[in-house]
């Protein structure tokens, strides 16, 4: 009998790609690791990792075996989502991973809905860089999170997890109002005109400018980095800044120009910064561990955090 233990580590090691980065993410020192696998191998009767250097990868019947890990453990998903229905009435930790501004625009309120009609329920929301929640939901470390995407940087396909539309955000353009800040308009929101030239061309327009980006390694900065190419420039990078209300601040200190999402603009129009509506948007997702989909919790959150949506955002109500 195959341990789901083991195969769990079999398929963190076809992800991550070493012992060592498995052992980190599931709090394991590497030799138990290595242990662990070898055991797996023995029950198997058949190699499954081959060394290479100082490295290790999956031979063919490992491959193989990692399918039926996925398939496995997606099953344990699905009963757990059973025994969670049939017990009724949540309670216990929910633990939920949330990017900075969905965590403060979106995650409150859906909070606060989830509290009263499930008080037993116990929501832990942890701020989480959508390109860690992967491997933060495979390991456990979370049971359900919100993640997005660009245009210009999609999401890849996920094995052992799943996803759902939330809502969409569209995508500004934020540099410095030309003086007299006055007589500029601090909001250009409507709709540019039709066509990638129109979007190429504002960009453009800046392709001298320094830039203010998100820390590289993040969805944020690869976003704004492929836009400025697919406008014909790479951009020249001054600052680098996660936080958005800190981006405008910057923008209006005449420090660069920046791609903000609508979310990331909170408070009275700054008459410092000019705001041109792009024709990017940024995509919401809720995801979770594949057959946790039924699962009362995570339907329930999922719920809330739709009720949560503000009406304004845009695809909020077609679902995308």
């Amino acid at each position: 009998m195959l341990d789901v233990r083991r195969l769990r580590l079999l398929r963190e090691l076809a992800r991550r790609g070493t012992i060592a980065a498995v052992a980190e993410a599931l709090t394991f020192s590497p030799s138990a690791v290595s242990q662990q696998l070898s055991v797996l191998e023995r029950e198997v009767g058949l190699p499954l990792l081959e060394r290479t250097g100082r490295g290790v990868r999956l031979t063919p019947a490992g491959q193989h075996l990692v399918g039926h890990a996925e398939a496995v453990l997606e099953r344990l998903e699905q009963a757990a989502a059973d025994l969670a229905e049939a017990r009724g009435g949540l309670a216990g930790a929910l633990r939920i991973g949330a990017f900075p501004t969905a965590t403060r625009a979106i995650v409150p309120a859906a909070l606060i809905a989830l509290a009263r009609r499930h008080p037993g329920l116990e929501p832990m929301v942890s701020e989480t860089d959508p390109a860690a929640v992967a491997h933060a939901l495979r390991a456990g470390d979370l049971d359900v999170a919100l993640v997005h995407e660009y245009d210009f940087v999609p999401a890849e396909p996920e094995p052992g997890l799943a996803t759902e539309p939330l809502y969409g955000e569209v995508m500004y353009l934020a540099a410095p109002a030309p003086a007299p800040a006055a007589e500029a308009p601090a909001l250009t929101g409507g709709p540019v005109p039709s066509g990638e030239s129109d979007q190429g061309a504002v960009l453009r327009a800046h392709a001298r400018s320094p830039w203010i980006t998100a820390t590289p390694g993040t969805l944020c900065h690869a976003m704004t980095v492929r836009a400025c190419q697919a406008a014909g420039f790479t951009p020249r990078v001054r600052h680098q800044v996660d936080e958005f209300a800190t981006v405008l601040a910057l923008v209006a200190a005449g420090q660069g120009v920046a791609v903000v999402p609508q979310l990331g603009i909170t408070g009275p129009a700054d008459p410092a910064v000019r705001l041109t509506r792009l024709l990017m948007e940024r995509r919401t997702n809720l995801a979770y561990r594949s057959g946790a989909a039924a699962h009362p919790a995570v339907a329930a959150f999922g719920t809330a955090l739709r009720a949560a949506v503000p009406p304004d955002l845009a695809g909020a109500r077609a679902g995308r």
